[in-house]
């Protein structure tokens, strides 16, 4: 299985087009980095892995074009966020 890529496809009414390619969903990385195939049925209850923060600020820098943000610190929160909703814990 390879690396799923996000792309965002414009059509125009004169037949032309553009499309945008973006970075791999924080899941993919995330699930990649805690070693998991799938995160946590219950969430909240029930941990499936972990990760490091170390690992949460490079999956953020490589998602920080993407995020709404240009602070890597707050792009490592967003990411933290999206770790803890799939059942991993994140620990320095």
């Amino acid at each position: 299985q390879g690396t799923p890529i996000p792309v965002k496809i414009t059509v125009f009414s004169d037949k032309s087009f553009t499309f945008v390619m973006k970075t791999p969903p924080a899941s993919f990385f995330l699930k990649k980095a805690a070693k998991i195939n799938a995160g946590s049925k219950e969430p909240g209850r029930t941990s499936v892995g972990t990760v490091t923060m170390a690992q949460v600020r490079e999956i953020a820098q490589t998602k920080l074009a993407d995020l709404n943000t240009n602070d890597v610190e707050q792009a490592a929160k967003i990411i933290a966020g999206s770790a803890r909703s799939m059942g991993l814990q994140v620990t320095e």
